[in-house]
C-alpha cells in the first residue's frame, strides 16, 4: 500500500476497473426490489459547474447506498440538448448548433466520468438525436388524432430584426434582449396541448405525492389555480352580445362600479375605431407584453370606452374601461371591478375618481372603512338589497342560484392553468410532425415517414429559422391526398423533450417502439433530484406526459416521481455564482488538484442537500485533510499486518467501547443517508469515529481486530461519498471485489448495549473530570467514583460536600 494518498493515481485506476466490469449497467431483475434514482439531466452548455457536481453527487450517493442495501439500482444520464443557447453560440462562433452541442456533450461526458458518477452509460439519451425525438413526434401524432392537440392564433413577442418569437423574459424594457429592436406583439398560429383536460387530476394527485416537499406541491397547486365561482353576463347598452365575466366573489356583486376589459377585447377594438387616443393607449398595452406575473407590480392604467354595461341586478349603468391589467388570454378578457373589496380595483378607482362602494362588513367588530383601502375579507353583506344580512358564503349560493334560474349565469370551476403552447418559431428543436395541405388542412406525418429529421448542416445567422429558407425541407406531398403541401417549420418547446426522458431511459435500445414492458418495471422514479427552479413547469409537464402515456396504454403509472429532492444553490461570498459577478468556481481544476473524492466529500459535508451551500476553499482543504488522515490510519494499520478474528465476547471494556462506537456509527450513517438525506451529519459521525480511533492506543491482537472492524466500517459507509479512495482502502484491508458490490453493514445490537458509560463530573457547575462506571451502577457507586477521581479531588480539597446530583448515564454535579 502506498503511504501517500495520491488521488491522481487512484481515481483513474478505479474508474478503469468500473468501466471494464461494466458494473453500473443494469437489467430488469424481478427477484430484487428495484430503485430508480434520477438526477435532472443537464443542458450541454459546455462545462460542468459546481451546482451540477453537487446535484449529481447527491444522486450518486443515494444510488450507491441503495445498491449496497441490495436493491437493483438504475441511475442513467443523458442530455437535454435542444435550446436557444446553441443558436446564440452559433451566431457568435459561426459554428452550427449541432456541432457546438455534440462537442459540448463529449466534453461534459468526460467531466462526469472524472467525478466517478456511477451511471449506466449504455442508456444514454441525447434529445437532439433523431432516434430520440422520432418517438416524441410519434407521440404527438397520436395525441393529435386523439383530439388533445389543436392550433389557434396566439399573441407572441416578435423581434422584427431577429425574426423570431421571444419569451417574456427575453424582452427587456420593450426591446429584444439581443437585437435591441422594439418588440412587436403579433398574433400567429401556434400549436397547443390540452393540459387543461388533466387539470383536476394534476391537482388531486398532488395529495398522493407525500415524498415531495410541501413547498413544491404548493407551487403546483397555485399554478393550476383551481377556483369555484360564478360566470355571469352583464348586458351592454346598444349591443346584442353581453359582457361575460367570471368571479370568485359573487357576494360583492352589488359593489361593482366599473368594468375593465383587455386591449384586444372586441368592445375595446370597436370603441377605438374613431378614437386615436384610445388606439394609442391600447397599442401601448399590447406592446407591454405583460405576463400575469408582472401585473401585480406594474402601474395600473386605463381609459373609458364611452360604453356602458348594465348591472344585472339593479339595471344601473356601469362604465366600461380598457385597462392594462386585464389579459385577453386569461378568462374572458373582462372583469367586474369592485373597488371596495379588491385592492387593485381600489387603486384604479382612486386614481381615476371612480365610485367606491362598500357591500361587505366584518362578521364581528367595527364596520369596514373602505376610504383608505379595500376590505378584502369575507363577511356579511350590506348595501346589497335583498341579499343584505347574508354571510359571504350564503350570498355566493343565493346569487349563483339567482342567475342560474334566469339563464344568465352559472356556477363554474375555473383553473389558472392554460393549455400548453408547444410550438416555437426557432430552428434548434424537434420539427413538429405536421404537413399543411391546402385541401386537407393539417395532416400528421405517417409513422413510416418518421422521424422528420432536423437538418443539422445549416448556416445559422439568427435571422429567423433557416428551415423557412430551405424548400428542400418544407416542400412535400400531402400524406392524405398526395397533392402539394408544406411541412410545418415550427419546432417544439424544449420542455417537450424533458417531459418524458425518464421513461425512455428504461428502454432506449428499442428502435421499434417508444416504450416497452420495461417501463413498468422501472417506473415510477423512486428518487428524483434537481433544482427548485424546476418546481412548476418541468415537473408539471412531466406529470402531464406520464398521464398521457398511461392513457395511451404505454405505461401503467400515472405519476412519474415518487420522491423529490430539490437541492439548494451553491453560493460564494453569500451570492449566487454567476459569470457576471466573477464568483464562479470551476470544479475540474479542483478535482485535478485535490481529487474528485475531495470535491464530492466537501459538497456533501458543507450543508444539508436541500439548503444553500456556501463555497469555501478552506472547506475543500479540510475535506482533503480528512481523506489523508483516513488513508494514513489504514496505512499504519495494514503495515503491521492484518489481525486474526477475535470473538466479541473476549474484548476488554475499552475495546468494547470502541466497538460500540463503530456500530453506533453504522446505525447513524445508515439512517442519515438512507432516510434523512443529511449527508453532512453522516460524514460528521465518521469523522468522530476516526478521532476515537486516533485515541485508541491498543496494539493487542484483540485491539487490532477492533481497529480492523472500525476501519473497514468507515470504508464501507463512506464509499457512496468517496468511492475511489474507499475502493483502494477496501482492498488494502483485505476486502475482495468491488466495494460497490458489498452489503451495507448492519449494526450489531449486542455491540450497542452499554456495559459501561462515561460520565462528566462537575464541581460547582464546571467540568473537572470524567469517570467510567458500569451502565447499571447505582447513585452511591457513581458518587464514590466521582469523588475519587484525582482532578475532582484537587478542586474539592478540604471543602464540605453539601450535595451530589447524579444524572444517570450523563453527569455528576458536586456542590461544595
Amino acid at each position: 500500500m502506498d503511504e501517500i494518498y495520491r488521488p491522481e493515481v487512484i481515481e483513474p485506476e478505479v474508474q478503469a476497473r468500473w468501466d471494464e466490469s461494466r458494473c453500473f449497467e443494469v437489467t430488469e431483475d424481478r427477484s430484487r426490489e428495484k430503485f430508480y434514482c434520477l438526477s435532472m439531466f443537464p443542458y450541454p452548455s459546455g462545462r460542468l459547474h459546481v451546482g451540477h457536481v453537487r446535484n449529481y453527487t447527491i444522486g450518486d450517493v443515494i444510488a450507491r447506498y441503495q445498491r449496497m442495501r441490495g436493491r437493483n439500482v438504475l441511475q442513467p444520464m443523458g442530455w437535454d440538448a435542444f435550446g436557444m443557447p446553441a443558436e446564440n453560440a452559433a451566431i457568435q462562433s459561426k459554428v452550427a448548433p449541432a456541432r457546438w452541442t455534440y462537442d459540448n456533450i463529449e466534453h461534459m461526458r468526460r467531466q462526469l466520468k472524472l467525478f466517478g458518477f456511477g451511471y449506466d452509460w449504455s442508456r444514454e439519451v441525447t434529445t437532439c438525436r433523431p432516434e430520440y425525438y422520432r418517438w416524441e413526434q410519434w407521440l404527438f401524432t397520436r395525441l393529435f388524432r386523439k383530439g388533445l392537440i389543436y392550433k389557434k392564433n396566439a399573441v407572441v413577442n416578435w423581434d422584427p430584426v431577429d425574426r423570431t418569437v421571444l419569451a417574456n423574459e427575453q424582452v427587456i424594457n420593450g426591446r429584444g434582449w439581443r437585437s435591441g429592436a422594439e418588440v412587436e406583439r403579433r398574433e400567429i398560429p401556434q400549436w397547443f396541448m390540452k393540459i387543461t383536460h388533466y387539470a383536476e387530476e394534476l391537482l388531486a394527485e398532488l395529495e398522493t405525492l407525500e415524498g415531495w416537499p410541501e413547498s413544491v406541491r404548493t407551487m403546483q397547486r397555485n399554478w393550476i389555480g383551481r377556483s369555484e365561482g360564478v360566470e355571469l353576463q352583464f348586458p351592454v347598452e346598444d349591443h346584442d352580445v353581453p359582457l361575460t365575466v367570471y368571479t370568485t366573489r359573487p357576494d360583492t356583486l352589488m359593489g361593482v362600479t366599473y368594468m375593465a376589459v383587455a386591449a384586444e377585447h372586441p368592445l375595446a377594438v370597436e370603441a377605438a375605431v374613431e378614437r386615436p387616443d384610445l388606439t394609442e393607449f391600447m397599442e401601448d398595452c399590447v406592446r407591454m407584453h405583460a405576463s400575469e406575473a408582472t401585473l401585480e407590480t406594474m402601474e395600473k392604467k386605463g381609459m373609458p370606452l364611452g360604453v356602458n354595461a348594465v348591472h344585472p341586478l339593479t339595471g344601473e349603468p356601469i362604465p366600461i374601461w380598457v385597462a392594462n391589467f386585464v389579459l385577453m388570454a386569461y378568462g374572458t378578457g373582462a372583469v367586474m371591478a369592485v373597488p371596495g373589496h379588491d385592492q387593485r380595483d381600489w387603486e384604479f378607482a382612486t386614481r381615476y375618481g371612480l365610485p367606491i362602494r362598500k357591500v361587505i362588513d366584518p362578521l364581528e367588530g367595527s364596520p369596514a372603512d373602505v376610504s383608505e383601502g379595500a376590505f378584502v375579507e369575507y363577511g356579511r353583506l350590506v348595501n346589497s338589497g335583498n341579499f343584505d344580512g347574508l354571510t359571504s358564503e350564503q350570498a355566493f349560493n343565493a346569487i349563483a342560484d339567482h342567475f342560474q334560474v334566469r339563464g344568465n349565469g352559472r356556477r363554474r370551476v375555473n383553473y389558472r392553468l392554460r393549455d400548453w403552447g408547444v410550438s416555437r418559431q426557432r430552428y434548434w428543436g424537434t420539427p413538429i410532425p405536421i404537413v399543411n395541405c391546402g385541401e386537407c388542412g393539417a395532416v400528421p406525418v405517417p409513422d413510416e415517414a418518421l422521424p422528420v429529421v432536423l437538418p443539422e448542416d445549416v448556416e445559422f445567422d439568427g435571422q429567423g429559422s433557416p428551415l423557412k429558407r430551405m424548400p428542400e425541407f418544407y416542400r412535400c406531398k400531402c400524406p392524405q391526398c398526395g397533392g402539394r403541401a408544406e411541412r410545418e417549420t415550427d419546432t417544439f418547446d424544449t420542455f417537450m423533450e424533458s417531459s418524458w426522458y425518464f421513461a425512455r431511459y428504461t428502454c432506449p435500445d428499442n428502435d421499434g417502439a417508444i416504450l416497452d414492458s420495461r417501463v413498468n418495471y422501472w417506473l415510477p422514479v423512486d428518487q428524483y433530484i434537481g433544482g427548485v427552479e424546476h418546481a412548476i413547469l418541468h415537473l408539471l409537464y412531466a406529470r402531464f406526459f406520464q398521464k398521457l402515456l398511461r392513457d395511451l396504454g404505454l405505461a401503467r403509472d400515472g405519476e412519474p416521481f415518487t420522491n423529490l429532492l430539490t437541492q439548494g444553490m451553491v453560493l460564494k461570498d453569500g451570492a449566487k455564482m454567476s459569470k457576471s459577478k466573477g464568483n464562479t468556481v470551476d470544479p475540474e481544476p479542483l478535482a485535478k488538484q485535490y481529487g474528485a473524492d475531495t470535491v464530492r466529500l466537501f459538497m456533501m459535508f458543507a450543508a444539508p442537500p436541500d439548503q444553500s451551500l456556501e463555497w469555501s476553499d478552506d472547506g475543500v482543504e479540510g475535506a482533503h485533510r480528512f481523506l489523508k488522515r483516513l488513508w494514513r490510519a489504514v496505512y499504519v494499520h495494514v503495515e503491521a499486518g492484518l489481525p486474526e478474528l477475535v470473538e466479541p465476547d473476549d474484548l476488554t471494556g475499552a475495546q468494547r467501547q470502541i466497538r460500540r462506537r463503530v456500530h453506533e456509527t453504522i446505525a447513524k450513517v445508515g439512517d442519515d443517508i438512507g432516510r434523512r438525506y443529511t449527508f453532512n451529519t453522516a460524514i460528521a459521525a465518521t469523522m468522530e469515529l476516526l478521532n476515537d480511533l486516533g485515541r485508541f492506543d491498543d496494539e493487542s491482537e484483540a485491539g487490532r481486530w477492533v481497529r480492523q472492524e472500525a476501519l473497514s466500517t468507515l470504508v464501507l459507509v463512506l464509499s457512496p461519498i468517496v468511492p475511489h479512495a474507499c475502493q483502494m482502502l477496501w482492498e488494502c484491508l483485505g476486502g475482495e471485489g468491488l466495494v460497490i458490490d458489498q452489503r451495507w453493514p448492519e449494526a450489531d445490537q449486542g455491540a450497542l448495549v452499554r456495559t459501561a458509560v462515561e460520565m462528566v463530573v462537575q464541581v460547582k457547575g464546571r467540568i473537572r473530570g470524567r469517570i467510567t462506571v458500569a451502565a447499571d451502577a447505582d447513585d452511591g457507586t457513581v458518587t464514590e467514583a466521582a469523588l475519587a477521581e484525582p482532578n475532582v479531588q484537587r478542586f474539592v480539597g478540604d471543602a464540605e460536600v453539601r450535595k451530589v446530583i447524579v444524572v444517570p448515564g450523563k453527569l455528576v454535579n458536586i456542590v461544595v
